[in-house]
């Protein structure tokens, strides 16, 4: 059969569509990737076909990028330039009738119009965190703000309906109705909507225990466990860190995230938090211009380790949000301070809490004292240690991946 993967974003954003498209090859299928031009090193690696899209790495440095409200119009608009290239790329690769095209849910819109050229093309969407998927069912967060429990049902998706109508469908109905009119397909007035009925199989990459399925999630859904993928799952630290990790008490571990280029008042703060409190620190970030120059003895930079490997020998990991760092802390049993900024983050800090696996402080409010306060509570504390050592327990269960694939196998036929 052949599956073709098209995604884009952040290495957050690829690794999980690697996770598949690894697995789908190892079963004797036909993998061809489409991703960001920059991460082609993953994918060669990963030993798949590759495809690179244009991608707009000054998106990094917009201001509104980690906005809570604006942040996704400024996503949607740096990824149309590639996903214009979707329709094109995928008729080129041409295919039997077997064929299946897995898509990032940003990705929607342009799949549909492969599938208006080509019929028989069955379309499949991976959700990577559960706040991909819009529903009016408990919990609710709208950005950082909980919608309350008692909050009607239709209460709630006119404040979904209203929230679209203002920052997204501006944004995105504009060019996507123009692709369509070209294409002599009728225009649409509600993108949420509409991304939620393109699909022939939805797939959910994180397990219920994380995000039971409510009533109003696409059908059909598969729910998977989460996608953990590293790419270099064997890679050793570096001397420098093991000499730091041999030299004191388990440090704490800060990382805003792979794309965030907007950091430095979030590292001066965890410094400061630090030298409070007494701890060592691992800074970790690509980014070493966010960082001062000169830092004491107490604090290590590294510019990427994999968390696989570096978790079971720190005290707490404090970070972003982001469901992949997410996933990889309750697999080690880590302590998390989880510092949403936007987009699934704040919802993915939520269900942390929830767990009893640690606590969230919105990035907004992020101070040198607030940071120290919300550090007392996760790092040392032994109620929220055992909570995240039964966490850790349900990652015993096999891997979910062959499940997975054989759902896709069954979409292909």
């Amino acid at each position: 059969m052949q599956f073709t993967l098209a995604t884009i974003g952040s290495a957050g954003d690829l690794f999980p569509f690697l996770w598949i498209g690894r697995a789908l090859q190892a079963r004797g299928h036909r993998v061809e990737f489409l991703g960001p031009v920059q991460h082609a090193p993953f994918v060669e690696v990963a030993g798949l076909s590759f495809h690179g899209l244009p991608a707009d790495q000054a998106v990094l440095d917009h201001p509104d990028l980690w906005h809570p409200t604006r942040g996704l119009a400024v996503v949607w608009q740096a990824t149309r330039p590639a996903m214009a290239q979707l329709p094109g790329l995928v008729e080129a690769l041409g295919g039997d009738q077997h064929h299946v095209l897995l898509v990032h849910p940003l990705a929607l819109p342009e799949a549909e119009l492969c599938r208006a050229a080509r019929p028989d093309l069955r379309i499949a969407a991976a959700y990577l965190a559960p706040s991909n998927l819009p529903t009016v069912h408990d919990p609710l967060l709208l950005g950082p703000w909980p919608v309350p429990r008692w909050v009607p049902h239709g209460a709630r998706r006119w404040l979904w309906q209203t929230l679209a109508a203002r920052f997204i469908d501006p944004v995105a109905l504009p060019g996507l109705n123009a692709a369509r009119t070209a294409r002599g397909l009728a225009p649409i007035r509600n993108l949420i909507a509409h991304l939620m009925a393109i699909p022939d199989l939805s797939l959910a990459l994180f397990p219920d225990w994380f995000a039971a399925p409510p009533p109003d999630w696409p059908q059909p859904l598969h729910q998977a466990g989460f996608p953990l993928y590293d790419p270099a799952p064997d890679a050793l630290p570096s001397a420098e860190l093991r000499a730091f990790l041999g030299a004191g008490a388990a440090p704490v571990v800060f990382t805003p995230g792979t794309g965030n280029r907007q950091a430095r008042a979030y590292f001066a703060a965890a410094a400061q938090a630090v030298s409070e409190l007494g701890l060592r620190a691992i800074f970790l970030t690509p980014h070493r211009d966010q960082i001062a120059d000169a830092l004491p003895a107490n604090i290590c930079w590294q510019e990427y380790v994999p968390l696989k490997s570096l978790l079971p020998h720190v005290g707490a990991l404090a970070h972003h949000g982001g469901i992949g760092t997410t996933a990889e802390a309750l697999r080690a049993g880590t302590p998390q301070l989880v510092v949403p900024l936007a987009h699934d983050q704040f919802d993915n800090a939520a269900r942390v809490e929830a767990l009893g696996a640690g606590v969230s402080l919105h990035a907004a409010r992020v101070t040198p004292a607030r940071m120290a306060a919300a550090l007392r509570q996760v790092v040392g504390v032994d109620q929220v240690a055992r909570q995240c050592a039964q966490v850790a327990q349900r990652f015993a269960a096999p891997s979910p991946i062959d499940a997975l694939c054989e759902r896709l196998e069954s979409l292909a036929r």
